[in-house]
């Protein structure tokens, strides 16, 4: 695979067979942002567990201290006695079966999480299977399924992601934007990794964080150190 000038002058800058330090990988993966938007900064945690196993899922959520940098569009599913609470709160939409057939009808999908009260999701399970692949579908363990939504959307337009497992055992997430700088990054970093350690099921077995890679949107991949992180 070819890369750009940019990519390869990042990667020179880089040691490949290194395990950095959190605060030093951040910087180098902020500066080695080059791209002329706002580069994400993600990060890649691969868990020594097995997905495939019940009793082995990791997934939760956390609120990061500086946020996303991302302007989150929230969708709300609620009885109309708290339609002004969620609205109150910042919520982008909020209905009930209007907005299950808008979705259904017209395809839209002009949000990024969505919330529902427990009283409706007999309602919003009917769009399962539009909501599920794109990982928008509410879940309590995420605190999107809630009977305080209004709580639900607050948290979310402050910065609360969701993180789990995929099927290769790795957590993607985005922890800011390269512009944050490194003390900003570090703090989200340090709420992620903090989290994901605390959520490691009882039935994981040998080394639980297998590795740890911080990269920008168009940047490389740089490896951090997880032994301060515990196993």
């Amino acid at each position: 695979m070819k890369h750009g000038k940019k990519y390869v002058d990042s990667f020179k800058a880089i040691d490949k067979a290194k395990q950095y330090d959190a605060p030093e990988a951040l910087e180098l993966a902020a500066k080695g942002s080059k791209a002329k938007f706002d580069e994400t900064i993600e990060l890649h945690i691969r868990l020594g567990v097995d997905s495939r196993h019940a009793d082995q899922q990791v997934r939760g959520a956390v609120v990061l201290p500086n946020g996303t940098g991302k302007t989150v569009r929230v969708c709300v599913f609620c009885k109309e006695d708290k339609y002004e609470a969620a609205k109150a709160a910042g919520a982008d939409y909020v209905g009930g079966m209007d907005l299950v057939e808008k979705i259904t009808k017209e395809n839209w999908m002009d949000f990024d999480v969505v919330v529902a009260s427990p009283d409706m999701m007999g309602v919003v399970g009917r769009l399962g299977k539009i909501l599920g692949p794109r990982g928008l579908m509410p879940n309590p363990k995420a605190g999107t399924v809630t009977p305080d939504v209004a709580k639900a959307v607050t948290e979310a337009k402050a910065g609360k992601i969701e993180y789990r497992l995929d099927k290769t055992n790795i957590i993607h997430c985005p922890i800011g934007k390269a512009s944050f700088g490194v003390e900003k990054l570090e703090q989200n970093f340090n709420t992620l990794i903090n989290a994901v350690v605390k959520a490691k099921p009882a039935a994981a077995k040998g080394q639980y964080l297998k590795s740890v890679v911080v990269a920008s949107t168009m940047g490389p991949g740089i490896k951090i150190s997880t032994a301060k992180y515990g196993n």
